[in-house]
């Protein structure tokens, strides 16, 4: 075991890259064909001797860099002086529920949210102070956007998006410092939508957003249009903050189809960064995604990472808590002094899955798994850590006990189920035994994969809704928003929810933090599509850019109309709190579900 890499890079490097294919965590990060990983690196001093062993070097912000390295170099790498920790990327999952059918949308019950009203938008926009998100940059780090839509141009018709960063385009140059992805610039996009046939638009600025959610997303945050109907009358679309520009990263790798990876992620919060430091503007980052896997207490370096970037220029950094609080991904309780049973329910034609227990490390248990069939088996807590295989009935376990990193107190064990025969790794009850020996906290956290990544059947059977915030919003310093049904003026069941300081006792989170930090409406919330129209959207996903429009909006009255020029960073987040509502059906503020209670602009403002 090598200390310096997280558990999730040893395990992987431990294992043979055919097996590594048959799972869904892995492989992620390495290139098949080059045969390289791409590593995250926490350093000091400089790397820039690196390139002569072959390893391309991308620096991010405060102590953060991404290394391509062939893979027989990763452990000398890690060796190196000014290498402090190293992981692998994690793929990471939309926070969006599936859209609703037409049957459901055509009902008569059917009602969509008036966003405006439920956050208390119009009171400052409407009247003085009369905001509009104007001198703010809104960067929207997600499946790109359809650039065409009158929702992000000004009443000429020019851009509202001074650049737009397309990471799996060829075409292009990509932006100073990175290696990937093609930059075009406001002047290009308007000459793009100026273009006098789609092919010409096309090859000027050839970049889609094939899934239409950061469309929705970057709607709902900044989307302003005025349409006029065959009948004379106008159809107003408007967001939180019209008047702000846009900075768009589309992620992704042009070599590989799916979700975004950890690593695309910071490259664009970089990017965010540095523009808006470049331009001199006040930055709000929208990241409307999330993972399941690690110990959700702020430990990992992306949350770190988030931590040190909303701490350099003016910025805030809003993330959705995800939608895992009703999914089963979760277990949780506590083995001080008995022992503890947990039931997995593992549908039929799961090809693979994943589990993580997280515990103390100062506590021991002997830690035994019971199969559908009834075989027990003893897993190896308490024996030197590393990786160890068994064989349980049709089903590979590939197990790994870490140890804790430089960042974290706590202590994984990880299991990875495949099949030993056939497709499929056994279904029916998975029973995991924890029996304490010498424990002095007892509580214990299990983690399936994100609800998006295995079977809507597979879950524990007792799951624990806490602690089901995706991970980056567990980060510390950046504004987590989990989302409310405004029909109903109540906790959507989905969101994920958090913890407030006094009921967790491991990780960083401990010093009285709470997540979420507040919810906003995202429940069916009107958004643009790709279709030239509108649809109603419903996730964390889209609760998150109506904060971040929010927060845009109070920037605007702080930073840019001199009311308050140190208004960003937590005191963005304090406002936020103080004026936060109250929701139907919570009485005691703050708590899990929705932190601090309901966005409310206008009681957030010091007017």
């Amino acid at each position: 075991m090598n200390q310096k890499l997280e558990n999730l890079l040893n395990l992987a490097l431990e294992t043979p890259e055919n097996i590594r294919l048959q799972t869904d965590n892995l492989n992620v990060g390495f290139d098949t064909t080059d045969k390289t990983w791409e590593l995250i690196v926490k350093y000091h001093g400089s790397l820039d001797y690196l390139a002569a062993l072959n390893i391309q070097v991308e620096y991010l912000i405060a102590g953060y860099a991404i290394l391509t390295v062939p893979e027989q170099l990763v452990d000398s790498v890690a060796g190196q002086e000014e290498i402090e920790y190293v992981e692998k990327p994690k793929r990471y999952y939309y926070s969006a529920i599936p859209q609703l059918s037409m049957a459901q949308l055509t009902s008569p019950d059917f009602t969509s949210t008036d966003v405006l009203t439920d956050a208390c938008i119009y009171p400052v926009t409407r009247r003085e102070p009369f905001l509009s998100g104007e001198g703010v940059l809104i960067a929207v780090i997600d499946s790109g956007i359809d650039y065409a839509r009158r929702e992000f141009r000004t009443e000429d018709g020019s851009t509202r998006i001074l650049s737009l960063w397309d990471q799996t385009a060829a075409a292009g140059q990509p932006p100073a410092g990175f290696f990937i992805g093609s930059e075009y610039s406001e002047a290009q996009i308007n000459e793009a939508l100026a273009a006098a046939t789609p092919a010409e638009k096309m090859r000027l600025v050839p970049s889609i957003d094939a899934s239409g959610h950061g469309t929705a997303v970057a709607g709902i945050a900044a989307g302003y249009s005025r349409e006029s109907t065959s009948s004379g009358s106008a159809y107003l679309y408007e967001g939180i903050a019209p008047r702000s520009k846009l900075l768009i990263v589309k992620l992704g790798l042009p070599r590989e189809e799916g979700f975004p990876r950890t690593t695309e992620i910071m490259r664009g919060v970089t990017y965010a960064i540095r523009k808006a430091l470049e331009w001199n503007m006040p930055l709000v980052i929208n990241l409307s995604f999330g993972n399941s896997y690690g110990s959700h207490d702020g430990s990992s370096l992306l949350e770190r990472f988030l931590d040190n970037a909303s701490e350099i220029g003016r910025t805030v950094i809003c993330v959705g808590s995800g939608n895992e609080g009703n999914s089963a991904g979760h277990a949780a309780g506590n083995a001080l002094s008995s022992t503890a049973t947990v039931d997995l329910a593992v549908a039929d034609y799961e090809s693979s899955l994943s589990v993580q227990l997280w515990t103390q490390y100062s506590d021991s248990y002997r830690i035994s798994l019971r199969s559908p069939g009834g075989v027990r088996q003893e897993l190896p807590f308490n024996i030197q850590s590393g990786k160890y295989t068994l064989r349980v009935e049709q089903t590979d376990l590939l197990i790994y006990l870490g140890e804790p990193s430089p960042y974290s107190v706590n202590r994984e064990l990880y299991i990875e189920m495949l099949p030993a025969t056939g497709p499929y790794i056994g279904s029916g009850i998975w029973q995991f035994i924890l029996e304490p020996l010498e424990v002095s906290v007892g509580q214990y956290y299990f983690y399936l994969p994100s609800a998006a990544g295995r079977n809507a059947r597979t879950g524990f059977t007792s799951p624990t809704p806490q602690v089901t915030l995706t991970i980056p919003s567990t980060s510390a310093k950046i504004i987590t928003v989990g989302a409310y049904d405004s029909t109903y003026n109540s906790y959507a069941d989905f969101s994920g929810r958090g913890y407030e300081g006094t009921e967790r006792t491991i990780g960083v989170v401990t010093a009285g933090l709470v997540k979420p930090d507040l919810v906003a409406p995202g429940v069916n919330v009107p958004a643009p599509d790709l279709y030239g129209g509108y649809q109603p959207v419903t996730g964390t996903s889209f609760a998150n850019p109506v904060v971040s429009g929010g927060a845009a909006l109070l920037m605007e009255w702080g930073i840019i109309k001199g009311n308050d020029r140190f208004l960003y960073g937590e005191k963005i987040k304090a406002y936020l709190r103080r004026g936060a509502r109250p929701i139907r059906g919570e009485t005691v503020y703050p708590n899990n579900k929705v932190g601090f209670g309901a966005l409310c602009i206008a009681k957030s403002l010091p007017l």
